[in-house]
């Protein structure tokens, strides 16, 4: 195991440290700055796989390029276009992923290490045979340590719920018993207690989704009212509980809220979930900056969706890696869907619109305070960056995907699914919208063509190349979409 960061040090912390750490953590906040339109400038005679650019080229050759990845990939904030580079990065480089029997980690329940394809418990000293793992997972920091060097790098991404609100209703209809009972999403939001019952099957979609993703419990007045009853509050129980010693370092002093504070189980789609800790006695306020203050400590990038191509150039800052590295097309992306991931101001909206908006910030209120926290946390980066060096590596990277796009694709954008006729680049459809991909232009070299298809397939299908790479004795079926969970 390499030296470790003063961030990822806090992860291995014991319990009172952490306390005190926190402690100073909520008294520190971080200055929202606007900052800047679309980027305009355009650099000509772009090729594949081009060198880096002289800005970046400094931070690049300073340092080894980073390899042991952990990616949260929340739900239907743009992750699927961070996978599809981690799965070309990967597979180019020859890099082992953790992957899933399927296509996700038994999601909606907690990650569980034994869910990793040819997982085997490693001895003390014994190094992780894994150096990426990034499919879909409810984030479980104790098990994702058992699977993953604690100096892997940990990040994920996160969108304005107002945005992602949008985009969950019209996937996820036929999936939240909340959706499908709603005629509209303003109907929904306008009254959602009429609709969403706590516990219900799917409705984990409906409410807070990134704050599920990322594992977190909820707060006290979040109670579920259904499934399991939750036990009776103990006065001299406010204390964190320090985990049991014998269970191994690791095992020790992973700071997981779930284990350091007294769950109360409820049923959420028939799986058991943490829901709200009867132990913690303290507000909501409270609450919410503990729980962000902890996943400072876990995380060392978050990506923000509405300044996706900024957090991209950051991303390989942090990672050492080449701008070309993270260069890529959208994936998963609903046509009519919003394709700019344009930023959070209400300038433009129509009245409607902007009720809309406050009130899917409202109902999400813990997803609005993570937005807003990583959201503050990544300019303050870009002004550590620079913000004119990031403009220039930002209007570069857009000026390669320009070129991506009329090199490698008919039409030199992506296309309706109805023209794509290769299984390979066909993505999966789900939900009211169609799912948009993208169809190879003929006549392409093959290096080119190798390149151009890495950057086209979905992601189910670059998983099943993945395993079919890791585990080739293993007899490879066709891709079914019965019963198969929604990327």
């Amino acid at each position: 195991m390499g030296p470790l960061s003063p961030t990822r040090t806090m992860r291995l912390w014991g319990p009172r440290s952490l306390g005190l750490a926190l402690g100073v953590f909520m008294t520190i906040g971080f200055a929202l700055q606007l900052w800047g339109g679309p980027f305009q400038k355009r650099l000509p005679g772009l090729q594949l796989r081009q060198p880096l650019a002289p800005s970046l080229g400094s931070a690049v050759s300073s340092c080894p390029p980073r390899q042991r990845l952990v990616f949260l990939k929340t739900h239907k904030s743009g992750s699927s276009s961070v996978l599809n580079l981690l799965h070309r990065y990967g597979d180019r480089h020859g890099l082992r992923f953790a992957l899933p029997a399927r296509y996700q980690f038994g999601y909606p329940r907690l990650f569980q290490a034994s869910r990793v394809k040819g997982y085997r418990p490693q001895g003390g000293g014994t190094k992780s045979p894994f150096h990426i793992l990034c499919h879909h997972m409810r984030f479980n920091l104790k098990e994702v340590l058992q699977v993953m060097p604690s100096d892997s790098f940990f990040f994920s991404i996160v969108r304005d719920p107002a945005a992602l609100a949008r985009s969950a209703f019209s996937y996820y209809k036929s999936t939240s018993s909340a959706f499908r009972k709603a005629p509209s999403l303003a109907a929904f939001l306008a009254n959602p207690r009429a609709f969403y019952r706590p516990g219900a099957r799917g409705d984990h979609y409906a409410r807070n989704l990134l704050w599920f993703d990322f594992g977190l419990p909820f707060p006290p007045e979040m109670k579920t009212k259904r499934g399991n009853p939750h036990p009776p509050r103990d006065p001299k129980s406010s204390q964190l509980n320090v985990l049991p010693s014998g269970a191994g370092l690791r095992a020790h002093y992973t700071l997981d809220p779930s284990a350091l504070l007294h769950p109360a189980p409820t049923v959420a789609g028939g799986h058991s979930q943490t829901s709200s800790h009867a132990s913690l006695d303290l507000g909501s306020s409270s609450f919410i900056q503990w729980s962000l203050a902890w996943l400072d400590s876990v995380f060392d990038l978050v990506l923000v969706a509405e300044y996706f191509d900024e957090s991209l150039v950051l991303l390989a800052d942090a990672l050492c890696w080449g701008l070309d590295d993270v260069v890529g097309f959208m994936h998963n992306a609903q046509a009519g869907g919003e394709q700019g991931r344009s930023a959070v101001s209400s300038g433009g909206l129509t009245a409607e619109d902007r009720q809309l908006t406050a009130r899917a910030r409202a109902w999400n209120h813990l997803d609005w305070a993570l937005y807003v926290h990583f959201n503050h946390s990544l300019w303050a980066r870009i002004n550590q960056y620079g913000q004119s060096r990031l403009e220039s590596a930002v209007a570069e990277l857009r000026a390669r995907r320009e070129a991506l796009a009329k090199h490698c694709l008919v039409g030199g954008e992506a296309l309706d699914p109805k023209y794509i006729t290769d299984r390979r680049f066909r993505p999966f459809q789900f939900g009211s919208g169609k799912v948009l991909g993208y169809v190879l232009r003929s006549g392409l070299s093959l290096p080119d063509q190798e390149e151009c298809e890495r950057l086209a397939t979905p992601e189910l299908q670059y998983k099943d190349k993945l395993d079919a790479k890791q585990f080739p004795s293993t007899v490879s079926l066709p891709l079914k979409t019965s019963g198969l969970l929604s990327p």
